[in-house]
């Protein structure tokens, strides 16, 4: 396994830099081990989506990130956050772009050395899978 660590700042799209450093440093089959940090604007699709019938939400405010999960690929990645707003109140889903840092996010990635990921179309759910096979 390798670890690989950065930070982002004010202003950055959380998801859009996630995936251009996988791509950048080719990882291969990779994982979020941990993120903190916070956001200005949260965009998230929520739960039930179909391909057909997918519901995104944008939150504006002050948010900490609570936990982020999610398995990066050179051809996608899946990625989960819930966050809590001023109140303490928290929610989450599927993450999308347009979820900008504020004041920072720092995010450890995890890299299985064995194994490579791959996103394919699956017939059954209609969206882009994860795939596993040993490299």
């Amino acid at each position: 396994m390798k670890l690989r660590t950065f930070r982002l700042k004010p202003g950055q799209d959380i998801k859009s830099e996630i995936e251009q450093f996988t791509q950048t440093n080719k990882i291969k089959a990779g994982f979020i081990v941990t993120c903190v940090g916070g956001l200005q604007q949260a965009t998230l699709r929520m739960a039930g989506a179909t391909p057909d019938r997918q519901d995104i939400r944008t939150f504006e405010g002050h948010f900490e990130i609570t936990s982020l999960v999610g398995t990066l690929s050179a051809n996608g990645c899946h990625l989960h956050m819930t966050i809590s707003d001023t109140d303490g109140n928290a929610f989450g889903g599927h993450l999308k772009e347009g979820s900008i840092v504020h004041p920072t996010a720092e995010i450890v990635i995890g890299e299985d050395l064995t194994m490579a990921y791959t996103r394919e179309l699956d017939g059954d759910t209609g969206f882009t899978e994860l795939v596993v096979r040993p490299r």
